[in-house]
This record gives C-alpha cells, structure tokens and sequence, in this order.
C-alpha cells in the first residue's frame, strides 16, 4: 500500500504549532503529523503530516498561506517490511565492552561483551547512531576507572540502551525517564527482553521536574542524549541534581553546536572531562567544577 507525506519548513514557533494542530483538522484527515525545530542552527521548523490517501494539494496550499509555510512537498512512500529491513541492514554494534544487537544477532555475543538486545521492530536507538554509540562508549571509559556507581539516570532515555547498559555492567541504582509515552513502552519492553525489569524504573517524566526523580537524587551519573534546545535548558538541573564528584554524559550535539554547549554548561559549573566525535555527531562527558 503506498501512503504520502506532506512536508514543508515553518520560521516562527507558534507558525509550526498552529500548522500541526490545523492539519489534523484536514479531510482525508493525516495519520501522522510532526512538528519539530531543525538543529541545523537555523531557527527553522519542520512540519510534516502522513497520509492514507492523496492529500488535497489545494487544502495544503491554503494553509501555507495561513501559516507562512515554505511549500509543502508530496511524497509517495512505498509499503516497506520495516522489521524485515532493519533485520536486514542493521548490523550489530560494538562500543567497548557492549555489544548491541537484535535478536536474530543475540548469538554472536562475543563471551567477553555485554550483550544489550534491542528488538528489531524498536530500532530507534540501537546503537547504530553516532549519539548513542558515544554515549556507550564514554560510558565504557567511565566503568573502566569508577568501580562504585550507585546512583544513575537516563534523561530521555528511548530505548533504554544507555539505563540497561549500566544496569548489566554495575550494581548501581537506575531510573530511566521520557517525556514520550510510546518511548516509555518501548524502554518497558526492551527492559523485559534483557531480564532487566526490576533493575531499572522507566518512568514518564519531562526533564527533572517529577518528584520521583528529584527524590531520588543526587546522581552520581546522568545521561541526557537529547537535542541542543533541551540540553541547554537542562544544563541548570544537571548541574543541580549531580552529586560531589559527580558525572553527565550528554549527547545529540552537532559539531558546530559544540563549542556553544560547551560555554553554555560551564556557565552552569560543569566542565569538559571527556569528548567523543562520531561523524557530525559529539558527546561530551562533564564534570562538576566546584
């Protein structure tokens, strides 16, 4: 079966919103629609929608009007096996001591690697990106030189890579959190697949704003790969919820957006302990400077 995606770019914030909200309106009505800020630096928002059927071109003309949107580009997309292709074109992934595979993969676990299952119809978050492959291996460089963690948090943790890869390499404590509820059921379940269930407390939660999570800090280790907006305005409560000697991984930083968050964080009293470039991609480990 072939669906369209309608795209286009938006200048202002509440433009973007506004243009979501009113093509939910839209008859065919979409089965999809994404409103997001480009992290290119250039202030621009994406929208897109997905259709069952042929949009109406004339309807998605008047709403460009409306909103001050850039054409909206049609796209047909073909039905696609999507587990059938990441089983397909996404091959295991080693980043130090972890190994991150599928479960059509789980046998070639090499007996001195952690071995983290991700199902195939989860992929998001396997490992294959360059944001999470950094976060594992910083981690990885951290376990190699800190034997007692005991108190760690992913912040909008997706698949819960990085919370089960520190839940089966430590004895430490682990709360996992996303804003996302979908993300929430897919870290659940991964969580199940690894046995990792009652190691780990996924929660919905935006940022450190829950009680749980202010409860049970401070954070002797914080994951935060995001996106360079929510990092920034996380800088203060990574800062604040970090124990003495504490550390933060963050990640889902472009290269030339490095040097801003690197400004940005030690403004917040943190400082660079280590950094990883994976291709346009860098995470940076940081430390309290106090």
């Amino acid at each position: 079966m072939i669906t369209y995606s309608a795209i286009t770019k938006v200048n202002k914030r509440k433009h973007a919103e506004g243009l979501g909200l009113a093509l939910e309106k839209l008859d065919p009505a979409p089965s999809g629609v994404g409103v997001f800020e480009l992290e290119d630096g250039s202030g621009e928002w994406e929208v897109g929608a997905y259709f069952i059927e042929k949009p109406d071109e004339i309807s998605l003309l008047l709403l460009e009007n409306a909103f001050d949107a850039g054409g909206f580009v049609i796209s047909k997309i073909p039905e696609t096996d999507w587990v059938a292709k990441v089983k397909r074109e996404l091959s295991p992934v080693e980043a130090g001591r972890f190994f991150v595979c599928g479960k059509h993969d789980l046998k070639k676990t090499p007996t001195d690697r952690v071995g983290l299952l991700i199902e195939a119809s989860m992929a998001f978050g396997t490992g294959h990106h360059g944001t999470t492959k950094g976060c594992l291996l910083a981690l990885d460089k951290i376990l190699s030189e800190v034997t007692n963690l005991k108190n760690v948090i992913d912040i909008g943790c997706g698949t819960a890579v990085l919370a089960m890869a520190v839940a089966k390499a430590s004895s430490a404590k682990i709360m996992a959190s996303d804003v996302d509820p979908v993300a929430v059921e897919v870290a659940l379940a991964n969580l199940k697949a690894n046995n990792l269930e009652n190691r780990v407390d996924c929660i919905e939660a935006m940022g450190f704003e829950d009680f749980r999570i202010k409860s049970r800090g401070p954070y002797d280790l914080i994951f935060a790969n995001i996106l360079k907006r929510p990092l920034i305005d996380l800088a203060p409560d990574i800062s604040g919820h970090m124990s003495s000697g504490g550390l933060a991984i963050i990640s889902g930083i472009l290269d030339e957006q490095a040097e801003e968050i690197i400004d940005f964080y030690q403004q917040n009293g943190l400082v660079v302990f280590d950094r990883i470039d994976i291709g346009e991609w860098v995470t940076l480990t940081v430390a309290s400077g106090k």
